[in-house]
């Protein structure tokens, strides 16, 4: 292959240039001059000895009197055919040169891990690129000189970081954040020794801190791809990520230089730990309900606050667990700390719909044991209506980010509520039917039996009420409040007693010492249906009333206060006080027919008489 005739005298006037020339960043410059290069090389194995015993400058000045040589004979060939050992002399150059290169990537390699080097032999790596370079895209000119540098750099970075120690998670179960924790500190030690010792052997248009600042880069991220194939668990994804975006060294020299990790591998992580945070709050979730089938299954008290009210710790493990969530990942990523609170308070929708099917299936038996199981099903009903009121108050913070997730859980959560407290209701109303059905008779006006039943009942209810937080506990006695005045009342329309004689003084005073009794309990337990109260005051003056024809006056308060009373319903409280017709009768009929009339079709406030069949 001819070589162009000024090739030789290129490669002197570089060589002369380059003494002439002063790094300020090499403190042991590599100068070289036309009288130091060999008239004659030294033979193929010797050049080899000295690339193997690191004497480098002189089987690069043998190299490149090789080279001249070679030129020259080229030369003498001209266009004609090479003959056989001036071609094989070119193949022994090229595979000389390339066992130079890889000398020299074995130094710097070398150099790059933590291994004790020869900074002189730097200086010669640095100038050997830098003169091959310049004859880049001469005929016969090996390429990649700065590559192979670059690459033994990154490969010497790989080495130190191999040897950062790394347990196995059987070993020790903070394994990845402690070794993340060392790769940290090996890399700014790493840097910190390539800024004071390696800098100063390498050119300034080398930019050799910024290559070693590129492949720790590099090598960090294939190490954490290595380990991101270890990783399992939820702690240490969030470990990885929290070394990517918050301790992962910066350049200790330029604070606005920092390493950042490939966009690819930080999102793959990310997804890796948002897949796998969610697979966590489903088991977390699955395993609430394992724990609470075994407080049902063995009975437990429900958890009592200091303040008296029955709780579950139910809620306070999901609010817990979706706090950490949101607080760990508000400093990695806003939007993956949406994705995965949004994601949490959605799977609470299938959680509580599950929840209460096996709630209700492994609670139902207490209903026909004993008194204390009747009372702990109760306990239960008010400990988990008390834990989801909380949930939903605890999930407020979040309606900003997820604000559909937010309006859909508080509807769930208040439909189980009202299905928690209208089962208790319905218990409580199957409990005291069969005592109320007896009010209003003959039995009734002899003995307090059915009465003290009821009462009792309540009794027990305006303690465990006491233990319900508000606002269900509002709505809870209210509820109790209203069913048993309607119920009570409505025993009157049922005309299955009609007093004789006086017997209606006496039942008015009963009614009237009842009612009241009912009164203070309600008051106690804290019912806000005060419209409810002076109503047994009303029925009982119209029962006990001697005269019948002042009763029209006592029609005035009453259908002002319950409008929606029928003339059907006055009339059964009228029979239930004597069931004998008189001509006042029929006139407290009319006089109520006329208020009604003037009353209009009033908008009712209060519904009571409505509800009474």
């Amino acid at each position: 292959m001819a070589k162009s005739p000024t090739f030789a005298k290129d490669i002197f006037q570089r060589l002369t240039s380059f003494k002439r020339k002063k790094k300020k960043s090499t403190s042991n410059n590599f100068e070289i001059n036309n009288t130091e290069i060999p008239q004659k090389p030294s033979t193929v194995l010797k050049i080899r000895e000295y690339i193997q015993t690191d004497m480098l400058k002189k089987a690069y000045l043998n190299l490149l009197s090789m080279r001249l040589e070679l030129q020259k004979e080229w030369e003498a060939v001209g266009e004609g055919t090479p003959p056989t050992d001036l071609v094989n002399k070119q193949t022994e150059v090229s595979m000389l040169l390339g066992t130079l290169r890889d000398k020299m990537s074995v130094i710097v390699r070398n150099s790059s891990a933590l291994s004790p080097c020869n900074k002189e032999l730097l200086v010669y790596v640095a100038y050997i690129i830098q003169e091959e370079e310049k004859r880049q895209g001469e005929p016969g000119v090996m390429q990649g000189w700065r590559e192979a540098w670059r690459d033994a750099i990154r490969d010497g970075v790989q080495d130190t970081l191999k040897k950062v120690h790394l347990d196995s998670c059987e070993e020790n179960a903070s394994w990845l954040a402690v070794h993340l924790e060392l790769l940290g500190k090996a890399v700014v030690e790493d840097l910190e020794r390539v800024k004071t010792q390696l800098l100063s052997s390498y050119p300034e248009d080398f930019k050799a801190f910024e290559t070693y600042v590129s492949c720790h880069h590099e090598a960090v991220g294939e190490h954490l791809k290595t380990l991101l194939e270890m990783v399992t668990e939820l702690k240490d994804y969030y470990a990885l990520l929290d070394f990517i975006v918050h301790r992962y060294p910066s350049d200790l020299r330029d604070k606005q230089r920092t390493l950042i990790m490939e966009e690819d591998l930080l999102n793959k992580i990310k997804t890796l730990y948002r897949d796998r945070q969610e697979d966590d709050f489903k088991s977390a979730l699955e395993n609430i309900i394992i724990i609470e089938k075994e407080v049902w299954t063995k009975k437990k008290s429900p958890y009592r606050t200091d303040d008296g009210f029955l709780t579950s710790e139910t809620y306070m493990d999901i609010c817990q667990r979706i706090a950490g969530y949101a607080g760990n990942l508000e400093k990695i990523d806003e939007n993956l700390g949406k994705s995965v609170v949004c994601f949490c308070l959605e799977e609470l929708n299938p959680f509580h719909t599950r929840f209460e099917e096996e709630f209700s299936q492994h609670t139902s038996s207490l209903l026909t044991s004993d008194l204390l199981d009747s009372c702990l099903w109760v306990q239960y009903h008010i400990s988990y209506i008390n834990s989801f009121n909380s949930l939903k108050e605890n999930v407020q913070c979040y309606e900003k980010n997820c604000s559909a997730q937010v309006e859909r859980l508080e509807k769930q959560v208040d439909g189980l509520i009202q299905r928690f407290s209208q089962t208790l209701i319905k218990h409580f109303k199957t409990d005291v039917k069969p005592y109320i059905d007896g009010m209003m008779t003959k039995k009734w006006l002899k003995t307090d039996e059915d009465f003290k039943e009821v009462a009792s009942r309540i009794e027990n209810y305006r303690g465990l009420c006491k233990s319900m937080r508000a606002p269900s506990a509002q709505v809870f006695v209210n509820d109790l409040h209203y069913y048993v005045a309607r119920e009570y009342v409505s025993q009157l329309m049922k005309k299955k007693y009609s007093c004789k004689k006086s017997k209606n003084e006496d039942a008015a005073a009963k009614m009237r010492e009842q009612w009241n009794e009912l009164k203070k309990l309600f008051e106690d337990m804290g019912s806000s249906l005060n419209w409810l109260y002076p109503l047994g005051d009303y029925l009982s003056d119209i029962i006990g009333m001697e005269n019948e024809k002042k009763i029209k006056d006592l029609l005035i308060p009453l259908v002002s206060n319950y409008p929606d009373i029928s003339k059907k319903q006055l009339s059964a409280v009228l029979y239930f006080r004597d069931n004998g017709f008189s001509l006042e009768k029929h006139n407290v009929i009319n006089q109520f027919t006329v208020l009604k009339r003037d009353a209009g079709n009033t908008n009712y406030y209060h519904s009571f008489f409505t509800d009474i069949e």
